[in-house]
């Protein structure tokens, strides 16, 4: 935990920097220390066909993320999940200028660990 998907519009990383954000949200996991440093991952997809809302405005973009984690977390800790992570994803873009307006999402998903299986040699290395 947790495994972090960010699905972004293409016209996003034309205006903000992907890779600050993939800083800025890593660190906010870190910081919220939910989960073994190990199992972090965090990836980002940037989706080059796409519409929103009614397609007028090119400034509009939308940014989607998905926590995969494990089971066991009270409702409290995966809100907790949900604003920071959101609320450090909208600081970084607010740093940087840009003219979109973007639709931000954040879902947070209990992995089931019945069909789940973790072969991890990163932890391993960690704990060598």
């Amino acid at each position: 935990m947790p495994h972090l998907i960010i699905e972004y519009s293409a016209n996003v990383s034309e205006h903000h920097s992907i890779d600050a954000l993939l800083d800025v949200i890593q660190q906010a996991v870190l910081d919220m220390d939910v989960a073994p440093v190990a199992g972090v991952r965090i990836r980002a997809l940037r989706q080059e066909q796409y519409r929103i809302a009614d397609g007028s405005d090119s400034d509009h973009a939308y940014v989607a993320m998905v926590a995969r984690i494990g089971p066991g977390r009270d409702d409290e800790t995966k809100q907790r999940i949900i604003t920071t992570l959101l609320d450090a994803a909208e600081a970084q873009f607010a740093s940087e200028s840009s003219p979109l307006v973007i639709a931000w999402s954040l879902e947070v998903q209990e992995i089931d660990a019945t069909f789940r299986e973790n072969r991890n040699g990163i932890a391993r290395a960690m704990n060598n």
